[in-house]
């Protein structure tokens, strides 16, 4: 797995866990989805969110490197 597919499943899991928390324990559980889509909305623009870092240190690689030959 890449880093780019840990962040798009790792964001979408903790969306809709955060959903379903707001439906039946508090909505207040929406400001974690609001904090996931901004972080969202300025890694499009910086191309760097925490969890890229964290990704990269547990050895997941790049798109580019995950097409690259290994020999």
């Amino acid at each position: 797995m890449t880093i780019e597919r840990a962040v798009r499943l790792l964001a979408g899991v903790i969306v809709l866990v955060s959903l379903a928390l707001a439906r039946w324990v508090s909505p207040y559980w929406l400001w974690l989805t609001a904090f996931v889509g901004l972080n969202l909305l300025q890694s499009a623009f910086t191309n760097w969110c925490p969890a890229m870092a964290i990704f990269r240190w547990m050895g997941l690689g790049s798109e580019a490197s995950a097409h690259r030959p290994t020999c």
